[in-house]
């Protein structure tokens, strides 16, 4: 019998339609960043309007929880219920955007050039022997360190992304992992699709 504890997640999209809201669980073993999310956002609402809207609910049990929201074509907006606790888990650091967090753009791209990923010693913590100088100014915020440890306790991100669905600002702060997706659907009126996926 192991003492570890498995991490619990939930995932699922809830996609606005002609008809309602529609649910549908999703997986997120091959979502590895933002824009994957968003496509998958946008997949959902294939063949229908294209600005209809698409909200990508996930929840870490009782320790985090976020909203993507995907209007057509536009650019996702995110919230995160606790940035620090989201970003300790693979599923939060999707939604922690550079933008968000007010560093750099690309410092965790893949797809950014390793070598100069290497010359900040932002890739893994280790830089290259021929950049390892120890009062390099990139290496001042530590951001070769856990992602958490520069990530702001409390919530991220945009406070207004429901309010025109009926989830004001001040409403969505004082949501409770664990409960807040459920309470949101209940605004919206898909307490039922949703939980039919749960």
């Amino acid at each position: 019998m192991t003492s570890g504890r498995v991490t619990v997640y939930f995932a699922a999209l809830l996609a606005r339609t002609e008809d309602g809201w529609e649910a549908s669980d999703t997986e997120l073993d091959d979502v590895e960043t933002l824009s994957d999310l968003t496509d998958l956002a946008r997949e959902a609402t294939a063949g229908s309007a294209e600005d209809d809207t698409v909200l990508v609910f996930i929840e870490q049990e009782g320790a985090w929880f976020g909203v993507v929201r995907v209007d057509g074509e536009e650019d996702p907006r995110i919230y995160v219920s606790d940035a620090a606790a989201a970003a300790k888990s693979s599923y939060g650091e999707i939604l922690l955007t550079d933008e968000m967090l007010g560093r750099e753009p690309g410092t965790d791209d893949p797809g950014v050039d390793l070598d100069a990923l290497d010359l900040d010693g932002t890739e893994d913590g280790e830089p290259a022997e021929s950049d390892a100088a120890p009062d390099s100014a990139a290496d001042d915020d530590d951001t070769g360190e856990a992602p958490g440890d520069a990530v702001p306790d409390g919530p991220l991100g945009d406070l207004e992304l429901l309010t025109d669905l009926g989830v004001p600002e001040k409403e969505l702060l004082g949501l409770e992992p664990g409960d807040a997706l459920s309470d949101i659907a209940e605004i919206l009126g898909a307490a039922e699709v949703l939980e039919a996926v749960r």
